[in-house]
């Protein structure tokens, strides 16, 4: 069976380009952003109800534009855990490039505890320079376009390491490590000196805490994980193969954030990656594909909806972030209508507009070429009314998923 994850890009809702300028900067608009909390969490328990695999927030700072207002996922996840009973939560994800990796490991084993189990783990790169590059300053992390230039393969050793670091913590009882970047404990060479409680924690503590002359040689970090060894792991991935073979060494979950061609082109690479390192993987299986369906009751209304859902975000932020050459084929320009915009949109393979039936097939003919596990639905709430996703959510979960289950049958984990 397919699992269902719904990820939420909070938009502060506008009725227009005209309305957003004028409500500038409409991401710090506290009565807006208090009012898209409450129903976000609406939306949130329905998912519970409908039966959705799972519900992820994703990590963004400085967005004053009003789009994916979202800079704490793990409090979002510990929120809604307290207010769902069997959907899992968690992040797509904390941006390791930007973090300190032991108080990740800490933060997210307290919520696999508060929510007994019901927790999964995301972990990105960092694509957007103005808050990567400002919040990982101490680490030295530059954005990556995933280019493989220097600063790309910086950041990639950058969150290679945290990611480590991270499954240290999660797996043993103490931990040390030693880097250019990161010393475990600090100094490393001659540890922790004159802690007072040294011949309590070598009593008590974990094996190796304490060296010969009373010096913290070891660090044990607390607690472990409710799931054992660690709650599931998704790495996000859009345009780097190395990402695809990196999460299939590691047995993580990559999610696609990227066409069909693409992904068809990942799904055995994921496979082979996997199984050189002893996981044995299906086609699919152990992999998520991200979408965005906008399901109407004809292709007229779903492509309506897509120019008014999701129009102002693709004009404003994502295409920003194209590569130039496709940049320049979409000949955009701040007068271009967003109903103009709804072809380049669905261009990209992520944009799925159409009634249930015409959505279902989209869905069938892309699982054909990979039947993924996992699929991850992305909706731009507020922009799309609550009332409105909760409906897409549900026509998906009624319509088109049963037929996904049917090309999906790997053995739970």
């Amino acid at each position: 069976m397919v699992k269902v994850i719904v990820q939420m890009y909070p938009v502060m809702p506008a009725a227009s380009e005209a309305e957003r300028m004028e409500l500038r900067p409409i991401g710090r608009n506290a009565a807006l952003f208090q009012k898209t909390l409450r129903g976000w969490c609406d939306i949130v328990e329905e998912a519970d109800r409908l039966g959705l695999w799972g519900v992820t927030a994703i990590e963004h700072h400085f967005h004053s534009e009003g789009y994916e207002v979202s800079p704490s996922p793990g409090v979002m996840n510990a929120f809604w855990g307290a207010r769902t009973e069997n959907i899992r939560v968690g992040q797509l994800g904390y941006v390791m490039t930007t973090h300190n990796p032991i108080r990740v490991a800490e933060e997210t084993a307290m919520l696999d505890h508060l929510t007994e189990g019901r927790c999964f783990v995301g972990f990105s790169r960092g694509f957007q320079s103005r808050w990567t590059d400002v919040i990982g300053q101490h680490f030295g992390t530059k954005a990556t376009s995933s280019d493989g230039g220097a600063a790309d393969l910086l950041n990639r050793e950058i969150f290679e390491e945290a990611v480590e670091i991270v499954l240290k913590a999660w797996t043993e009882e103490s931990i040390e490590h030693n880097s250019e970047r990161w010393q475990i404990p600090f100094p490393h060479d001659t540890g922790v000196e004159n802690w007072p409680m040294a011949p309590w924690t070598e009593k008590l503590g974990a094996q190796g805490e304490i060296g010969p002359d009373g010096e913290v040689r070891r660090v044990s970090v607390v607690p472990a994980p409710y799931t054992n060894p660690h709650p599931p792991v998704f790495i996000a991935s859009n345009a780097s193969r190395e990402t695809v073979e990196y999460a299939g060494k590691h047995g993580f979950i990559p999610a696609y954030f990227s066409h069909m061609d693409k992904v068809a082109d990942y799904g055995p690479a994921y496979v082979d990656a996997a199984a050189r390192a002893g996981h044995n993987y299906a086609l699919g299986q152990n992999q998520a594909i991200v979408r965005m369906p906008r399901i109407a009751d004809t292709m007229a209304d779903a492509r309506q909806a897509v120019a008014d859902y999701d129009g102002m975000i693709f004009k404003h932020f994502y295409e920003t972030f194209l590569p130039p050459a496709i940049r320049g084929k979409l000949n955009m320009t701040p007068e271009t209508p967003l109903e103009d915009l709804v072809d380049p949109m669905v261009a990209t393979g992520l944009f799925m507009p159409g009634s249930v039936s015409e959505v279902r097939d989209q869905f069938v003919a892309q699982w054909k070429h990979l039947p993924a596990e996992y699929v991850i639905l992305i909706y731009h709430y507020a922009q799309q009314p609550k009332e409105s996703v909760i409906a897409n959510l549900k026509l998906f979960m009624d319509e088109v998923k049963p037929a996904l289950d049917e090309m999906t049958d790997y053995p739970e984990a």
